[in-house]
């Protein structure tokens, strides 16, 4: 059985076709190359002795994804591809809203036209913004988030809503916290275009020499040593939790609930400064940083509680933050061998 990964080749996206693989699916993905490298291709198929098809474009041409439709039988989807930089969704956000939820709608609309189920979407903690209690479960009240990308992940959960209402379709809603780490091959990892957005790969670029300080901001939020936590998560941990929920919806019968939701992190918040300090030991390498002024909309801390989907997927994180940190810098030595 065939499924479409958009945004395959990218971050999340590529470990979870390498999962996929492993899993004797059959993997086509879409993804237009914007926030990824071709080479990764290449090396999912060193990683997993399988080649998935691959087409190269952009999800807002819906000619060209009707044709991939027509040679492929999917039988289900997992949405990666978005835009994601929180700072340039602030400055671009007419750019953010049309490429994250036209592409949607184009790949529900081959669904709605096919009688096709079984569809994924890649969300995000950010739904819920700063809630009130810790940890967050999946029946926290979701609140407006603070940026035009965390919005059209809000936005794209209720079409996908009103779209497994409407048809009668089976979706899961995963909930992402802090994707972190790279594959035991050190093959594929995060790679960010220009200046990282994220922690890890600040960290990671500033032990390398890239960057020559790591700002931190802020270290006057009420926790103990004064910066914000957030939930960690190992990327090929996160990767596994979308083969689960895919064969759950593909098991579950027709007058099961179409909706499924599930936080995806480890259950556990690490302070920014715990992160550096993991990582350097992880490595034994030094990590320059500098405190410096919060940024607008960062909010304080946010850990998941995950029970929800190990009860019900059989899934939970297993990799340590310092293992998960250890495959990072090992992704950045073979970036360095390539000259990426």
């Amino acid at each position: 059985m065939a499924i479409l990964v958009t945004g395959g080749l990218g971050y999340i996206g590529s470990h979870t076709v390498v999962e996929l693989l492993n899993n004797n699916f059959e993997v086509v993905i879409v993804d237009d190359l914007s926030n990824s490298e071709k080479f990764i291709l290449k090396n999912i198929e060193e990683i997993t002795g399988r080649k998935p098809v691959f087409y190269p474009f952009d999800l807002k041409r819906r000619e060209l994804l009707t044709q991939v439709f027509d040679a492929h039988p999917v039988d289900g989807c997992i949405n990666f591809a978005a835009s994601k930089a929180v700072g340039e969704s602030q400055l671009k956000p007419v750019d953010y809203y049309e490429n994250n939820l036209f592409s949607l709608i184009n790949i529900l609309q081959e669904f709605k036209e096919r009688g096709l189920s079984n569809f994924i979407f890649s969300s995000s903690c950010t739904v819920y913004g700063q809630a009130d209690n810790m940890p967050i479960d999946e029946n926290t009240p979701l609140k407006m988030p603070e940026s035009v990308y965390g919005k059209t992940k809000q936005m794209g959960e209720e079409i996908l809503a009103d779209f497994a209402k409407a048809y009668q379709r089976k979706i899961s809603l995963l909930r992402y916290f802090n994707p972190i780490g790279a594959h035991p091959s050190s093959k594929i990892g995060e790679l960010p275009i220009g200046i990282p957005n994220n922690l890890v790969p600040y960290v990671m670029q500033t032990a390398a020499g890239i960057r020559e300080k790591l700002n931190v901001w802020g270290n006057d939020y009420p926790t103990a040593d004064g910066t914000a936590i957030r939930d960690y998560i190992y990327v090929v941990d996160l990767a596994k939790a979308h083969v689960a929920a895919l064969q759950k919806l593909m098991q579950s019968t027709s007058d099961e609930t179409l909706i499924d939701i599930y936080n995806l992190g480890t259950g556990k918040g690490s302070s920014v400064l715990e992160v550096i300090k993991a990582f350097e030991t992880a490595n034994n390498v030094e990590v320059p940083y500098q405190i410096c002024d919060r940024r607008e909309g960062d909010i304080t801390i946010a850990y998941a509680n995950v029970d929800k989907a190990e009860r019900e997927l059989g899934w939970k994180s297993e990799t340590s933050l310092e293992e998960s940190l250890r495959t990072v810098w090992e992704w950045q030595r073979y970036l360095e061998s390539r000259n990426v």
